[in-house]
């Protein structure tokens, strides 16, 4: 079990009804960000310690690993520079009765501040520009003694749960349909471009043409009949530019299954061709839609404009976990 600070003064009542956490993938100016980071090391049964209006509100259980998630619509106004595909993480809050202002209790608290990372203040206030942060266990304990017998209980209950296996979820194609439409009502794209742009979604046409001069197989899989595979981005469809999605070095031929897998992010692969596997992967799934999970597996070498896309997956699609 792992402990964790979240910052909601924004989007606490949103996030606490829905029972999630969401952050976008990248700050403001693009650049990685370790609070959101840290969204992709949550796993079942974490504990978090829920913070807005200066004190601990609720505490939640963890429910799932992180996945791609549209930012909420429920969010509003809040965020309005925040990516719109960013993380999420399902959690089980409990508000608290014992509502706690680790401020008024700064002496103790002080004393179990990380030096790097840290939720608070040495002063006891929050600090805005983190969102997700993890609390080191002597901090973790010093709360839980100033909440009490609703901290001891919701721990105890999460010691004893199963471990919750990763959610799947229709929020990502929700998002691309909803994108497909723009698409379909640009009167500023070509008839014959806007097809072509809808039909790479699904791995056809002309994107599917020009991944096919690159690719004559499913590299996992070894099919190469062209009727059983589907031209998979690399960079996914939704968070490509028009360009970006019929561009045949942002893609591979892949069976359906294999396609989905690189699509929600359970596997990657390095510029060198060797197969990553996410540690939030289902294994045993994985070995029944053919990949390898025993061994360390190379698929072959890249061209230059595919590392590219590569580096894009690994860090904004790829499902890690220092877990």
């Amino acid at each position: 079990m792992r402990y964790w600070w979240v910052n909601q003064n924004q989007t606490y009542r949103q996030e606490i009804a829905g029972g999630y956490l969401w952050s976008p993938k990248r700050n403001a100016n693009g650049g990685r960000n370790p609070f959101y980071e840290f969204m992709r090391e949550a796993a079942p049964g974490d504990l978090v310690f829920s913070f807005a209006d200066t004190k601990i509100l609720a505490i939640g259980v963890v429910q799932s690993y992180c996945r791609e998630s549209p930012k909420p619509l429920e969010f509003g106004s809040a965020g309005q520079n925040w990516e719109n595909v960013g993380w999420k993480v399902d959690v089980d809050f409990k508000r608290l009765i014992n509502q706690v202002r680790p401020k008024d209790h700064i002496d103790l608290v002080r004393k179990a501040l990380p030096a790097r990372y840290s939720p608070l203040q040495q002063n006891g206030n929050g600090i805005q520009s983190i969102y997700l942060t993890e609390v080191p266990e002597n901090l973790a304990a010093v709360l839980g003694a100033l909440i009490g017998a609703e901290f001891d209980a919701i721990r105890s209950g999460a010691d004893r749960e199963t471990r919750i296996p990763m959610r799947a979820g229709d929020d990502l194609d929700l998002w691309e349909q909803r994108l497909e439409k723009v698409v379909a009502t640009d009167q500023n794209i070509p008839d014959t471009d806007r097809e072509a742009i809808i039909r790479a979604r699904r791995g056809q046409g002309l994107f599917k043409q020009r991944v096919s001069q690159i690719e004559k197989m499913c590299r996992i899989t070894k099919v190469d009949n062209a009727a059983h595979l589907v031209a998979s981005h690399l960079k996914p469809w939704r968070d490509s530019s028009n360009e970006e999605r019929l561009n045949g070095e942002n893609g591979l031929l892949l069976t359906p299954s294999i396609d989905h897998l690189l699509d929600r992010g359970f596997i990657g692969f390095e510029d060198s061709g060797t197969l990553i596997i996410s540690p939030v992967a289902h294994r045993p799934s994985l070995r029944r839609m053919g990949v390898e999970t025993e061994h360390i597996i190379t698929v072959g070498a890249f061209t230059a404009g595919q590392r590219q896309f590569l580096d894009f997956h690994r860090n904004s699609v790829l499902l890690r976990t220092s877990t």
